[in-house]
């Protein structure tokens, strides 16, 4: 096998890094996708927070990250254990 070649079930390599800042995406500033409004959704009512439609992918996804952590959903978090 050549180094071009991939085995199968080789994750592509963006999958490899997930960790991209959402300010970096290349389709940030579309609408946010509809796993990401249910997750919100669900994020804003146990958080107390009122949720905003109108984000985009990166906001929401910078808004997700800050009520996992609030309401204990972030990683290491009491959901989690």
């Amino acid at each position: 096998m050549n180094a071009d070649e991939v085995p199968p079930g080789t994750p592509p390599p963006a999958a490899l890094n997930p960790e991209k800042d959402p300010d970096q995406w290349t389709t940030g500033n579309e609408v946010m996708t509809g796993p990401q409004r249910s997750y919100l959704q669900t994020l804003c009512r146990e958080a107390g927070e009122e949720f905003d439609p109108r984000l985009t992918k990166a906001q929401a996804s910078k808004k997700i990250d800050e009520l996992r952590q609030k309401t204990g959903r972030g990683e290491g978090g009491p959901a989690e254990n």
